[in-house]
């Protein structure tokens, strides 16, 4: 429930940093709007090369739909998938 919460925040916060692309937002929030999408997409970019360098050879492959939903929403579909596919301690 959390996870899907957190999800729908992440398609709001892409929203409206995409938003600015289109529709430039006046000049000093444009600038700070443009270094926020620049920086997310840094991180999660980083999240997914992670995520994809520490997988161990005998374990679940990641396929392109979970990588494309691991970069846009980030450290919420890392939860998911871990408690998908990770047994519990």
């Amino acid at each position: 429930m959390l996870i899907n919460l957190g999800r729908l925040l992440m398609v709001c916060v892409w929203a409206f940093l995409l938003l600015n692309l289109v529709h430039p937002f006046p000049r000093p929030l444009k600038y700070f709007i443009d270094v926020a999408l620049f920086f997310m997409v840094v991180m999660h970019g980083l999240q997914l090369v992670l995520m994809r360098t520490t997988q161990p050879k005998e374990g679940p492959k990641l396929s392109a739909l979970t990588q494309i939903k691991i970069f846009f929403f980030g450290v919420f579909e890392l939860l998911a998938w871990q408690k998908k596919h990770l047994p519990k301690q």
